[in-house]
């Protein structure tokens, strides 16, 4: 099979590719951006070029683009769009129906929603890990020398591996005159959605009145052609964004009151106490040794992620790492809790289960190795090709 896969700046093409390649496929690399606009006559004519060139039977991207939907719509071409970032608000591109389009979404949640619209081109389809890569990096040994060599590292227990929201995106901060009515609702819906996982309830919460007051400060709007609401926008771009800004430093501040921990995150001025900061991390060439080398690998979910599984779990897992994460509903698809990763459902749970772990070496160590088994046998981008390409 021919596949035209289109490259942006984006995670795991050459994860996929080799994993396309090894089972037998064709691929030819087609550079794209991810800032593409919904139509774009130069755009869509070098995809079509392409994939005559190439004689593609399908057209593959991460994440989804209504500009390529578009193409393999009016030429008839599968597309193919597995998606791993939250949001995604293209989703609700109305390309979306589109009977060429094929979009495999990580979180059932969301794809649970679109089903029950009686949108039948999305399928649920969790992330999942390149254990050849992995273990090929990390029995580099030059490439461990640079990696201890390029973070000054200096080993704890317990490492996080992420964004804590201060650097960017804070549009939550930019809402300066928003009344102190709405102010005191959103935190206090914030502080309730603090204390579940499993049900996201902020955007049912978001009367009239706090979503005009909110337009007003901050005006984001629908896509004149998706159908998402204000509501959709405000509850995953910004309060949702700006609750796991909150939750990850409280988090994390408790971390540090107990335990010092290597913190690899975007803004390398923040100071937390107890934290080593390292900046930010490679995702592919320096993480794998992070999850490698810590006891304990942390991971607190994006609240716009409703049920899904994060990338990252899948690979600090397939970096032999111990995984402890909150609780998604996701994981009871992938893998057993307490037997392959362990999971928390509040700050001080997982306080309780850092200290065990950190005097349990066996059972960490074994629960390690146990996730790292179920990677190599179950999630791996060759078993996600062949379950994808069954559909056609």
């Amino acid at each position: 099979m021919n596949i035209l896969l289109m490259r942006w700046n984006g995670l795991g093409h050459e994860d996929i590719t080799e994993a396309f390649e090894k089972l037998g496929h064709n691929v030819t690399l087609h550079p794209f951006s991810d800032k593409e606009l919904h139509k774009d006559e130069k755009t869509e004519t070098g995809i079509k070029e392409a994939a005559v060139k190439c004689n593609a039977d399908i057209i593959f991207s991460f994440n989804y683009f209504p500009i390529i939907a578009k193409v393999c719509h009016d030429n008839d071409i599968p597309y193919f769009s597995w998606v791993y970032d939250s949001p995604a608000v293209l989703l609700y591109h109305f390309s979306l129906v589109y009977p060429t389009n094929h979009v495999f979404l990580f979180d059932y949640e969301e794809y649970a929603g679109f089903k029950r619209n009686g949108i039948n081109t999305v399928y649920y389809m969790p992330l999942c890990a390149n254990p050849r890569r992995l273990e090929k990096l990390l029995c580099d040994s030059s490439m461990r020398k640079d990696f201890e060599r390029s973070v000054s590292y200096n080993k704890t227990d317990i490492a996080f591996v992420g964004s804590l929201y201060t650097e960017k995106h804070r549009f939550y901060e930019r809402m300066t005159d928003i009344t102190p009515y709405t102010r005191g609702y959103l935190e206090g819906i914030m502080e309730a959605q603090k204390h579940v996982y499993g049900i996201n309830f902020i955007k049912e919460l978001l009367t009239d009145d706090i979503m005009n007051d909110m337009s007003k400060n901050l005006p984001l709007k629908p896509d004149p052609e998706g159908v998402e609401t204000r509501e959709y926008l405000f509850s995953e771009y910004v309060i949702n964004r700006e609750l796991t800004a909150i939750e990850r430093k409280e988090y994390l501040t408790a971390i540090g009151e107990r335990h010092k921990f290597d913190l690899y995150t975007p803004d390398a001025k923040l100071a937390l106490n107890g934290a080593i900061n390292h900046g930010p991390v490679d995702y592919l060439e320096t993480a794998p040794f992070v999850y490698e080398m810590a006891k304990i690998n942390l991971n607190i979910s994006l609240r716009s992620i409703h049920s899904g599984v994060p990338l990252r779990c899948f690979e600090i897992m397939g970096s032999g790492g111990l995984l402890l994460s909150n609780y998604q509903s996701g994981f009871a698809d992938c893998f057993n809790e307490g037997e392959e990763f362990i999971a928390f459902e509040s700050k001080d749970d997982m306080l309780i289960k850092i200290d065990y772990l950190l005097t349990h070496e066996d059972e960490r160590k074994e629960i390690a190795e146990n996730g790292y088994k179920r990677i190599v046998k179950d999630h791996t981008y060759d078993a996600r090709i062949k379950e994808m390409l069954s559909l056609l």
